[in-house]
């Protein structure tokens, strides 16, 4: 993990803010305050490096991730036998949002649904899940297509830790950007308002579904934000994009028995139970403690090791404020909490309100002369920077050429353009927190 310490040294009071009862300094003068590492890959080498007692379960994981990409490319490959030309990648688009989740309910017995329907499972690779950013409401997937649109990065540099080991093997059933968990989810509204009859395709689909996300789940309880595993770090506890916690939630939609899922076997609905409780086991494990303190999370953490990771070149190991507010929100809507769950997140709470920026303000105009930036003004925030360092607890931000920086606005123009370095996001934790922990008899904040 890069250390953020030298940028203390650097931090004088150039003008003091309260935020929470709390003094925050602002630096005088930027610097680079260190360099990402990439985050590690799941391997052999590394599982024979735990302790006994826990090899086993992550060879086992292993080997399943290694079995299933071969038969995922063994599917395609022989798809492809005897084509005069492979189709072209599918249609791009973004997210999940061709595959709306928010209809009323009688759309979704429509024509127009069941299409969408037809795509999502003409795209569903053999592994069960989905790739990201395509368009699931046109076109179906033609045999011998690829399973995913080219999500290569159009900035990769020398070593960059988004170059994927195989360019035409990338983002192959996912997490990110909400897929997988969209397409499942959306398969649950369709067969609810579909004849028996006519739903067992859409019935095999999302049972297909489940069993990607509880074959892909990490045995400490976290999933990757790629499976098969994929590498660097796509490999680690995603925490970015709710990937956790939407799996999760899917889940328990199963466990529930909600409408679409009402014919899930018993079988699967028992592993969901304990999939389910490993899930939330496993974002309490990753809290970050300082000095003996929880605090909250980073956007990833390694899977065998539970500390905070690098995501892309400008994605530092680091506190992360959207990603742990949104753990917070996803804590406090379980019901019946637990005294471990109430202390996670009243100390999360506490972190987010003293991480709190008043007095600045972020630019949000990408057209703004000289790019986004941030700037002093009276009255304004509160705001969160994304990410803050472990060792000194301020503001810090990555740069494509992996550096990380005290100063957004001494970042790469097409950085401190291209990223949601500063968001008033975290204030949804902090107003939801105020009736949840009356109604739960939470833990009082310490400030």
């Amino acid at each position: 993990m890069p250390s953020c310490r030298n940028a203390e040294r650097l931090w004088i009071t150039a003008g003091l803010l309260i935020v929470a009862g709390l003094l925050v300094a602002t630096p005088i003068h930027a610097v680079v305050v260190g360099s990402s590492e990439p985050a590690q890959s799941i391997t052999r080498i590394r599982i024979e490096a735990l302790p006994p007692a826990q090899r086993q379960v992550w060879l086992d994981y292993l080997q399943r991730s290694e079995r299933q990409m071969a038969a995922d490319r063994a599917a395609l490959a022989s798809e492809r036998k005897g084509l005069a030309a492979i189709p072209p990648l599918p249609k791009e688009s973004g997210n999940a949002r061709t595959i709306p989740l928010n209809r009323d309910p009688a759309w979704y017995a429509t024509p127009e649904a069941r299409h969408i329907g037809d795509v999502i499972l003409s795209f569903q690779t053999p592994a069960g899940g989905w790739s990201k950013n395509l368009d699931m409401a046109t076109t179906p997937r033609l045999p011998g297509q690829s399973y995913t649109t080219d999500n290569l990065s159009k900035h990769l540099g020398p070593d960059d830790f988004d170059a994927p080991r195989d360019p035409n093997w990338n983002y192959i059933g996912t997490l990110d950007n909400d897929a997988t968990t969209t397409q499942i989810q959306f398969l649950a509204r369709f067969i609810a308002h579909t004849p028996d009859a006519e739903d067992a395709p859409y019935r095999a689909g999302l049972l297909r579904g489940i069993e990607y996300l509880l074959a892909a789940q990490f045995p400490n309880g976290g999933w990757p934000q790629v499976w098969p595993l994929e590498g660097g770090y796509h490999d680690a506890i995603t925490f970015n994009d709710n990937a956790v916690t939407k799996a999760a939630e899917v889940l328990n939609e199963v466990v529930e028995s909600r409408p679409g899922y009402t014919f899930v076997p018993a079988g699967i609905r028992s592993r969901a139970i304990s999939a389910f409780a490993k899930a939330l086991d496993c974002i309490l494990a990753t809290q970050i403690k300082i000095d003996g303190r929880p605090t909250v999370w980073a956007q990833q953490h390694d899977a065998l090791t539970l500390a905070p990771v690098a995501g892309r070149n400008f994605e530092p190991a680091a506190l992360a404020s959207g990603e742990s507010a949104d753990l917070l929100v996803y804590l406090m809507s379980l019901p019946h909490p637990s005294a471990a769950i109430k202390a996670s997140v009243a100390a999360g709470v506490a972190w987010l309100k003293g991480a709190a920026i008043y007095g600045f303000d972020w630019s949000d105009g990408r057209t703004t002369e000289g790019g986004r930036h941030l700037s002093p003004k009276p009255g304004a925030g509160p705001i969160w920077a994304r990410y803050y360092c472990i060792a000194t607890g301020k503001p810090i931000f990555g740069d494509r050429d992996k550096t990380i920086h005290d100063n957004v606005n001494e970042l790469s123009l097409e950085r401190r353009n291209g990223y949601a370095w500063y968001s008033s996001g975290p204030q949804q934790a902090l107003d939801a927190y105020a009736g949840w922990a009356k109604k739960n008899g939470a833990i009082p904040l310490r400030h």
